[in-house]
């Protein structure tokens, strides 16, 4: 649970900078920021997908995962989501309740938030979260140098969001192997590089992450049964 503290103080903390530095921050300083933090990213994700022991589990799930999100327009959903909350929570104020309702859409409804909420729950591992932290605590210093102190407010559904779901993978964390939990941070890795692939813009097209998520249910299908199948057979 140490990488869910870790986020929601990094977001207070860059509430306050950005509150205090309400004339804004400069654009040069974003960016080179930006693309040291997607480089970070970048190799946490190499590094966790590189150590799965099948990696044609992890294939298996992300091709049938996506597949299945797609199919669902997951990223659609959470996309219209976020609309439908800033239209209805957001308007028509002096920038306060904005400033809460973007910050807590945009550090909640992601990939990243979900993955390393299920790794910290399930392994330990907070990897994920501690990248996701420093990720959080620029764009909190950002927005609330435009939009004011309810940025700072956004750490309390934070914390909420993220420690409820790795509250409730450590729960089911009993009844999995390790192997399969493995299996699973493997899968979040590679959903990890996707979204360090699109902060760099690498790809013609932005990598939909988003409907990547089933791949994490896929695979506490498949390595199951996948083990019961080779002790069958062995």
């Amino acid at each position: 649970m140490i990488g869910v503290w870790v986020n929601a103080l990094t977001v207070v903390a860059g509430g306050v900078i950005g509150t205090l530095l309400r004339g804004g921050i400069p654009e040069k300083f974003r960016l080179i920021i930006h693309h040291a933090l997607a480089l970070c990213v970048l190799v946490i994700g190499i590094s966790g997908a590189i150590a799965a022991d099948s990696m044609m589990g992890v294939i298996v799930s992300v091709v049938a995962g996506s597949a299945i999100g797609e199919w669902l327009r997951i990223e659609d959903g959470l996309d219209k989501l976020g609309a439908w909350a800033q239209r209805r929570l957001a308007r028509g104020d002096d920038g306060f309740s904005q400033g809460f309702v973007s910050a807590t859409l945009l550090f909640c409804v992601g990939a990243m938030a979900v993955v390393g909420s299920l790794e910290a729950g399930m392994s330990g591992k907070a990897d994920t979260l501690l990248a996701k932290s420093a990720l959080d605590g620029v764009s909190a210093a950002i927005f609330a140098s435009t939009l004011g102190p309810g940025v700072i407010l956004s750490a309390v559904p934070l914390t909420l969001y993220q420690g409820g779901i790795a509250l409730l993978a450590g729960q089911i964390s009993g009844f999995l192997s390790e192997n399969v939990i493995a299996q699973m941070s493997a899968v979040g890795s590679l959903l990890i590089i996707g979204l360090g692939m699109n902060m760099f813009g690498l790809t013609k097209e932005r990598i939909r992450v988003g409907n990547m998520l089933p791949a994490m249910v896929v695979i506490l299908a498949y390595q199951p049964a996948a083990e019961w199948l080779a002790r069958l057979f062995a």
